[in-house]
Formats: C-alpha cells, structure tokens, sequence
C-alpha cells in the first residue's frame, strides 16, 4: 500500500480514512468545536479548510461537492449558510488547533480543533481602510503635485518672458515714434503744397 504524501494513515486504508476526515469534517461543522487526537486534528485541518472555502464560492457545483462528502444535507446546509458568512471577510485560517493534553487511557496527545468564527480583528479592518484611502488619494495628491509643478513652472516662465517682453516693450515706442516721425515731413509738404496753391 502506498505512503500517502500528508503523513501516515489514519485507519486501515484510504476509503476509511476519507469516512473519518468527512464525519470528522461533519461533526466540526456542527458542533464548531471537537476534542480528538493532535494527528487527526492536523489532518482534518485543511480537508475542513477546504469545505468552508467551497461553501464561500457558494455555488451548486461547490455545494454538489461537498455534499458528495458530507451526506448530512442539514450540515451542508449549515455550512453553506451561517459558517461562510461568519468568515466571509476572512482570507484563510478558518480553524484553529489548540493541545489539550493527553488521553487518560492510552495516553494520547489530545487536542481541541475549532472554528474560528469572529470577526477579522479591527487592527486588520484598519489597515485594509488605510491601503484602500492611500490608493485613492494618491492619484489626487499626484495631481495636486502636477498642479503646483505647473503653478511653480508659470511665473518662472513669465519671468524668463519679462526680460523679453521689457525689450519689444521698448522698442515698440521706438518703433511709434519713427513712423509718426515719417507722416510730420508728409504733412508739412503736403501744408507747404496747400500754401502753394
């Protein structure tokens, strides 16, 4: 028989080891909370994970699937209403593994597996609000930085003009004064024309 990759086998062979990872799986999601060995605790882990991830997506090909392994139509039911709400903001770690100590008979190491059903912790919230206002803002304050850059570039400009439009400034009076400097002789000849006649 081969060596399954996620450590050693539970029960006698794969079909009795999936029977026990889906009631395990099935009495996790209705009691939120079950006591049973560290081994099996660590193997039900991300087989649970994985059911809660198909109730989140929460279509009928998702439910069709998990119901293939968990008969109970009134857990998946469960499963695919309250238990992906509560952790529908949440992005993984759906359960939570704590040691209990060892088993007074054999003396096996127990441990509690749960759900982990609260809410996404107000520091996490916090800072998804802080990433998501400091994308939005920073095309805004990119803006405002292109608009004071434009601002700053304007009067440097007008200054470069200045120079440029003090010069033409000075020779267009020059430039004036010649033209009516041309129309006073005209118009003396044309008085001394007048006075000829």
């Amino acid at each position: 028989m081969p060596t399954p990759t996620k450590g050693p086998r539970l029960g006698g062979g794969p079909a009795h080891e999936r029977l026990m990872l889906a009631n395990l799986a099935a009495a996790l999601f209705e009691h939120k909370r079950i006591t049973t060995t560290v081994t099996k605790a660590k193997r039900l882990k991300p087989y649970a994970e994985r059911l809660v991830t198909f109730a989140k997506r929460g279509d009928l090909a998702s439910r069709r699937r998990v119901l293939g392994l968990i008969s109970n139509k009134g857990i998946v039911h469960e499963l695919f209403t309250d238990i992906a709400q509560a952790v529908e903001n949440r992005d993984g770690g759906y359960t939570r593994i704590t040691k209990v100590g060892n088993r007074k008979g054999d003396n096996a190491p127990m441990a509690v597996i749960e759900l982990v059903l609260d809410p996404v912790s107000p520091k996490q919230a916090v800072v998804a609000e802080a990433t998501n206002a400091a994308a939005k803002a920073a095309p805004a304050a990119e803006a405002a930085a292109a608009a004071e850059a434009e601002e700053t570039e304007a009067p440097a400009a007008e200054e470069a003009l200045a120079p440029e439009t003090a010069a033409a400034a000075e020779e267009a009076p020059a430039a004036e004064e010649a033209p009516a400097a041309e129309e006073a002789p005209a118009a003396e000849a044309d008085e001394a024309a007048k006075d000829a006649k």
